[in-house]
């Protein structure tokens, strides 16, 4: 009998479906957050934010969270297509937004590339 980390189908034989697009989601939305978050430390709206020290203070946590958050979600994509962990998020953060944005693209075309079409008969 065949053991894996994801749980079976009701048919018991198959793996369910890979988790990775979920992770590589998750890590897209916590970019969107982080940059969202930098465009407010960008003309015209650094006035407003660095005028309140409380706006300025929870505005950099938030980009902060969302960074760490991005490449996690990042790590933990990568890892399960099977690839160098340290090797994309290294990109991702040296590169940042663009590596960042590159290597989403990237792992998710690996990811569709993994998975393939599903057999006939299911959706």
């Amino acid at each position: 009998m065949k053991h894996s980390l994801l749980p079976a189908t009701p048919a018991g034989d198959a793996p369910a479906p890979s988790l990775t697009p979920n992770a590589l989601q998750a890590s897209g939305l916590s970019l969107c957050v982080a940059v969202g978050c930098l465009v407010l430390f960008l003309p015209p709206l650094v006035h407003a934010t660095l005028s309140s020290p409380l706006r300025t203070v929870l505005t950099g946590l938030v980009l902060i969270g969302a960074l760490l958050l991005h490449w996690a979600f990042l790590a933990i994509g990568a890892s399960r297509l099977q690839r160098s962990t340290v090797g994309w998020v290294s990109m991702s953060a040296l590169l940042f937004p663009i590596g960042s944005v590159a290597a989403l693209i990237l792992l998710s075309f690996f990811s569709d590339e993994t998975t393939g079409p599903l057999p006939a008969g299911q959706s």
